[in-house]
């Protein structure tokens, strides 16, 4: 069962429809403010950090003891990046675009 099977019902659709109409980071912070804990917030963002982290090879000792997860987390990750839905990929590849973005943009300013 591939993860849009396990996902997908008319809730999680307008769920995703409702984070794909915020237009910058202040919407996003304020709608995220208002649907989740600070905690879940927080667990999502560790996640992503683990997920960056993996990807640059680093140990899971530096990982946890830079982002405060678990041994466990860290291997939940790192399975959805290897054989997770490529959702982990595709946002660490246009993070890693975004920055050569911004990298030309200020060089082609000075």
């Amino acid at each position: 069962m591939s993860s849009d099977e396990r996902l997908q019902n008319p809730l999680t659709d307008a769920l995703v429809e409702a984070v794909l109409l915020l237009k910058n980071k202040e919407e996003c912070y304020r709608f995220f403010e208002d649907i989740a804990t600070v905690a879940e917030i927080k667990a999502l963002a560790q996640r992503l950090e683990v997920a960056k982290m993996l990807q640059r090879n680093e140990t899971y000792t530096a990982i946890a003891e830079v982002t405060g997860v678990s041994t466990a987390t860290i291997s939940r990750v790192k399975r959805c990046l290897n054989f997770g839905a490529d959702g982990y990929q595709l946002i660490l590849r246009r993070l890693k675009e975004q920055r050569i973005q911004k990298i030309d943009t200020n060089e082609g300013e000075s």
